[in-house]
């Protein structure tokens, strides 16, 4: 884009709302700061510019003293003494002025700086520094080549000195610089001879390079502010994005607590009627106290219990899910068979596939150690993935559950059917809170969509891996590994009648007693 056009906002695309607000008011921002500005730059640049001028006359002034002294000393064998003397003596003071102003520049705050004002002064300066270096220069210093061959040096070094230092004020290298190039071309232009007219060309020649390496440096400057004024206001926005987000966060953990304490006072309003009306409806349909005198009423307190029991599961599914989220679902961990485990989820729902008319497999690898880990939690996730199987897979289907050796040394659990499958793009959403993919929503059985994120959460606590695999049409299949650290390996007990082993040097000294506690814990096999 070029500078100061004005951005095509219409050519982004409607999703770019921010970036379109982002490129508006900078567009406004930098017009406004050009129509305050004296240099056509934001007033901070002006100030910028202004201090880097001040320090490099300052960083320089011990460089320009010397180079005074030594043209002042060199002129005075052609000029004399006291012409020399004269002239050193004023572009000494001139020096000092310029010194002086800019220590008082910098020493001074910036909402008290007129910019305009003091630019001015710079440029006035350098001018009659300029106009003091002129008349040296073209004071008569003789007719010889020598003498026009220094003339052109001296020329040369107070241009490119001064073109270096005043680079941030371009005005003012001119200023500094164009009188004594001009009065060098002017004074060997007189002379007439063609030597003098080319000394003549290579003065202004140099004029010319030397200004254009003073606006080189002056764009690298002004690039360089812009550069850091961005990101000052990326730093900004990110620091204004970062407290939002801060509250965001506050607001969600104020929320999130609200939520459990909802949930926390509801759980006991709920299942204390829920508790009378399972065990209510469970006596009138047993008849404990005699036959109903119409039958459709044993039928509904059949009903009445079924309905209850899953709300109490739903009830705890929620409940389950919300301290997961909430951090406070500690585990019981102990030493369990992921093996036994699944043989009786398998048992316990054998009886619902065989009456849907679906097959179950067991595949189930030997001799395989114990786990530690959460006995409830485990069985909680072998049952939601068993029971989303028989769901989703139809009559005549088949369900594998498998479990065996990962190739790291951990151990897995595998359920895998023939159902109708996910859609790739519907597995995030399945796995979320409350997910529920297109399938689920037209099956007849829906459920609130909490087996699959609570057991992933489950198996996430356990320091495993949940994956899973689905295709349209032909099946779906859920791996849960868990790692090689919680395969468990029991040694065998020690014998009563074993010689004791002497301790190592530094350790305590145990009893019979602690022997046998120590020999009957659990070691876990070290992970690969």
């Amino acid at each position: 884009m070029i500078p100061g056009e004005q951005p095509d906002l219409s050519a982004l695309p409607p999703e770019t709302s921010p970036v379109k607000r982002r490129l508006a008011s900078q567009h406004v921002r930098d017009a406004r700061d050009r129509l305050t500005s004296t240099s056509g730059t934001r007033p901070a640049f002006d100030y910028e510019l202004l201090r880097q001028y001040a320090q490099n006359r300052l960083s320089a002034s011990l460089v320009i003293l010397l180079l005074v002294a030594t043209i002042g000393f060199l002129s005075s064998l052609w000029t004399g003494a006291v012409t020399a003397g004269a002239w050193t003596a004023s572009v000494l003071v001139i020096h000092a002025v310029i010194v002086t102003k800019c220590k008082q520049f910098l020493e001074l705050p910036m909402s008290s700086i007129d910019a305009r004002a003091w630019r001015l002064r710079f440029i006035i300066l350098d001018l009659f520094y300029g106009l003091a270096w002129m008349f040296i220069l073209i004071h008569p210093v003789g007719t010889d080549e020598s003498s026009g061959t220094f003339m052109l040096f001296v020329m040369l070094l107070v241009v490119a000195v001064s073109s270096m230092l005043a680079s941030s004020l371009p005005i003012a290298a001119f200023a500094a610089t164009f009188p004594v190039t001009a009065a060098i071309a002017l004074d060997f232009a007189l002379q007439g001879a063609l030597r003098d007219y080319i000394l003549a060309i290579m003065a202004i020649t140099a004029q010319g390079y030397f200004a254009v390496l003073a606006y080189r440096l002056y764009s690298t400057t002004l690039a360089t502010l812009e550069a850091r004024a961005e990101k000052d206001a990326l730093i900004g926005e990110l620091e204004q994005a970062k407290m939002i987000s801060d509250e965001a966060r506050q607001r969600a953990e104020a929320a999130n607590i609200s939520k459990s304490r909802f949930l926390a006072q509801m759980s006991h309003e709920l299942r204390t009627p829920l508790n009378a009306i399972l065990g209510f409806s469970e006596v009138m349909k047993t008849e404990v106290f005699g036959e109903h005198s119409v039958a459709a009423y044993k039928e509904y307190s059949g009903d009445i219990h079924t309905s209850g029991v899953h709300l109490l599961g739903l009830i705890n599914e929620i409940l389950d899910l919300s301290r997961i989220e909430a951090g406070r679902y500690e585990l019981n961990e102990e030493s369990v068979s992921l093996m036994g485990i699944a043989e009786d989820c398998h048992h316990l729902l054998k009886l619902r596939a065989t009456a849907r008319g679906i097959t179950m497999h067991e595949v189930y690898e030997p001799d395989l150690p114990r786990l530690w880990a959460d006995e409830r939690a485990l069985r909680q996730i072998c049952l939601n993935l068993l029971s989303n199987s028989i769901k989703f897979t139809p009559q005549g289907g088949e369900i594998w559950l498998k479990v065996g050796w990962t190739a790291s040394g951990g151990q897995y659990m595998s359920v895998k059917d023939t159902g109708a499958g996910i859609p790739e793009e519907e597995i995030p959403v399945v796995l979320a809170s409350f997910g529920q993919g297109s399938n689920s929503i037209k099956s007849a059985e829906q459920g609130a969509g909490l087996g699959l994120p609570i057991a992933k959460s489950l198996v996430d606590l356990h320091g495993g891996t949940f994956t899973l695999k689905s295709k349209l049409r032909i099946g779906t299949e859920v791996i849960v590994t868990f790692p090689p650290e919680r395969v468990v390996a029991a040694m065998a007990p020690m014998k009563e009648d074993a010689p004791p082993i002497a301790p190592a040097p530094g350790e305590p000294i145990l009893n019979s007693e602690e022997r046998r506690r120590l020999s009957r814990r659990p070691l876990f096999r070290a992970g690969t």
